[in-house]
């Protein structure tokens, strides 16, 4: 099997990896044939195995469609070639020098057409680093929120770009530079079973149901009728489709028709996307895979003919989509005016549904076959299969990056920052076969050092800052490389313990990051200290074997001990149902932090006990369902909420917090 283990080391499949306890663990072969498979490679047989090292081998040793290089950098090319010049996006052609299959990319950062030898492709060169929020007066801080929680003065099913706008100019106001937002990520049209926005159809385009027709000049939604607590997406995303469809048909033919005309290939092919999704859903389709064949293929007659049919529906859904980027630009010149010197950090999600847009629109250069998971380890012996799917690293190349690009140029298109979730799939991802277990899978690695350094010149194009989580174990060199880049990890307060299990102190979180006080997917301060997630975990049967909720309790209370003489040196600890005082010292805690910048959820901004998001449920937790009570501008009329935002500008300034 020695052919075979050389097939999937020249796929980046990783034979042998580290689980989490440090224990050696090796994929089986029959895993590694189906996996080698899923990647377009046939394994079944030894001959086989030796054509599809050929043609590995082949492929590797040509022109790549993009060569990625730091400017200044000496690269090595996979020929040795005797001429080459660049010619820029200003138009201008300069000469490179080149010394056999050494390349000197004396250029400034930005992408290149490179004529090589007479052979062309694209270049692109990054700048040292990403940008980094400015530290002059005094280290910025923001709020991280769920624009589905918020509320506006009129009631609404859930939150959108006009509540979002709402509470940029109310936090603006209140000292803060940032609010760190859910993925904004286009789903399924209507469709309101699929509402994770961490599984979404497409990365490229926008949620159309977050935005406001008022934010664009239009006649607003109706009101709601009710404000539930808890948000019924069924019944909200369809009501909210055929709302929008009554605004788009007042519209006059002359506004259709220019919005109609805005836009890319791309941004086109999506809108055909969302316009086959609402004619084959209600005969029990989900996306592209449930469609008749002859829908597979995006430039196939049927998918043609079907767009030259419906031109209204496509317009329609080109509306949604311009009206959610007008809505999102409101939100970030709403902020931008409220004296926010960051604004908007979007957050990227680590892949999407294989039924949606993008698995539609470039299968070319998506994994197929391959959904993208998490491996075994103690505290899920089965791991973990996010049933999503993403670029291929063969894709990426021969499509010289050109999705990818597109992917974190949307990304970072409105805004000053954003947030990559799982940061480590830039290095490697757990991938398993189609139908298979969990334990299956592999990790698959990706190019690296490229998608750092294009990550880096978008940022630097866009200047924006970047945060990668770096939550978990980092593969190897993965810390140093996104350091090196400037790119801010995450020091979240939950997950920052020493070796004698206390919490560690404010000033010896790293000055390159952003300190946090929770993400969506950990329990609040307040719900931690008085225990609302081993509520949780007990009634789920989720407590750690062989412990009971009795000494879980125990241990939670040592630990407030611990957490608390972290927090305060002086004070009494508070009881475990007073967890006001608690939450401000944390909050007090993560503004002191050298940190770049600081985030503080909005439950813990106002105290709650709930958080967004249970990791590991669907349907036994409300997640992404809850509201927050107030609307975005009455929430800083809260007295903690006033109390805990000068906390956060007088800490940031250098100054001690206020008792």
């Amino acid at each position: 099997m020695e052919q075979l283990h050389a097939l999937a080391h020249a796929c980046g499949l990783s034979r042998d990896w580290t689980d989490v306890e440090g224990r050696q663990q090796r994929v089986a072969d029959d895993a590694l044939v189906a996996l080698i498979a899923a990647l377009g490679h046939e394994a079944g047989s030894e001959a086989r195995i030796a054509r599809s090292l050929a043609a590995v081998a082949e492929r590797r040793m040509g022109l790549p469609a993009m060569l990625v290089a730091d400017a200044g950098a000496s690269i090595p090319l996979p020929i040795a070639a005797n001429r080459a010049e660049i010619t820029g996006e200003d138009g201008i052609t300069r000469p490179l020098a080149v010394t056999g299959n050494q390349l000197q990319v004396t250029a400034p950062p930005g992408y290149y057409d490179l004529i090589l030898d007479g052979h062309a492709l694209k270049l692109a060169v990054a700048p040292p680093a990403c940008p980094l929020p400015a530290q002059d007066q005094r280290r910025p801080w923001g709020v991280s929120l769920q624009i589905p929680s918020l509320r506006g003065e009129q009631p609404t099913p859930f939150g959108t770009f006009a509540d979002l706008a709402e509470a940029a100019r109310a936090l603006g106001a209140a000292g803060g530079d940032a609010l760190a937002i859910n993925p904004v990520h286009a789903l399924f049209p209507g469709h309101g079973e699929n509402f994770s926005p961490y599984s979404p159809s497409s990365r490229l385009f926008l949620n159309g149901a977050m935005g406001d027709p008022a934010l664009a000049g239009l006649p607003p939604l109706p009101p709601a009728g009710d404000a539930r607590d808890l948000i019924d997406w069924p019944a909200a995303m369809p009501r909210c489709l055929a709302e929008l469809r009554t605004v788009f048909a007042a519209l006059d033919p002359a506004r259709r028709a220019a919005i109609a005309a805005e836009g890319d290939a791309m941004l086109h092919r999506h809108a055909l996307f969302d316009a086959l999704d609402c004619h084959f859903r209600p005969q029990g389709a989900h996306g592209w895979q449930g469609w008749p064949a002859a829908f597979h293929d995006p430039n196939g007659a049927a998918a043609r003919r079907f767009a030259a049919e419906h031109p209204e529906e496509i317009a329609f859904h080109l509306f949604v989509q311009w009206l959610a980027r007008q809505g999102l630009e409101a939100a970030q010149t709403a902020a931008r005016k409220a004296g926010m010197g960051i604004g908007l950090i979007a957050d990227l999600a680590v892949g999407v549904d294989p039924a949606g847009s993008d698995a539609w629109s470039l299968r070319h250069a998506m994994l197929d076959g391959l959904t993208i998971g998490a491996p075994p380890d103690p505290l899920g012996p089965l791991g973990q299969n996010w049933s999503i799917t993403g670029f291929s690293p063969d894709g990426l190349r021969d499509t010289g990056y050109a999705p990818w690009i597109a992917m974190i140029r949307a990304g970072l298109s409105v805004g000053g920052g954003l947030r990559i979730d799982h940061a480590f799939g830039l290095a490697r991802l757990w991938v398993i076969p189609e139908g298979g277990a969990t334990s299956d899978g592999a990790y698959l690695s990706f190019p690296f050092e490229d998608l750092v350094r294009l990550t880096a010149l978008e940022a630097h194009r866009a200047n924006a800052l970047v945060i990668a989580e770096d939550l978990g174990t980092a593969p190897f060199g993965f810390t140093q490389a996104v350091t090196d880049r400037r790119m801010l990890g995450m020091r979240v307060l939950w997950f920052e313990r020493a070796e004698d299990h206390g919490f560690v102190g404010a000033q010896d979180y790293e000055p390159l990051s952003t300190a946090m006080s929770g993400t969506h997917d950990t329990v609040t301060v307040a719900g931690w200290w008085r225990g609302r997630d081993l509520d949780w975990a007990e009634e789920l049967g989720r407590l750690p074997e062989n412990i009971g909720r009795s000494e879980a309790e125990a241990i939670r209370e040592w630990d407030r001990g611990l957490l608390w003489s972290t927090l305060n040196h002086h004070a009494p600890r508070p009881a475990a149902d007073d967890p006001d005082p608690v939450v401000d010292a944390a909050i007090a805690h993560i503004a002191r932090t050298p940190s770049c910048l600081a985030l503080v959820s909005l439950e813990d901004m106002l105290g709650l006990d709930e958080q967004p998001n249970l990791p590991g449920t669907v349907d036994v937790h409300p997640n992404w369902r809850r509201r927050i009570a107030t609307s975005a501008a009455r929430m800083l009329e809260d007295t903690h909420v006033q109390r805990r935002c000068a906390i956060l500008r007088q800490a940031r300034k250098g100054l001690e917090p206020p008792e």
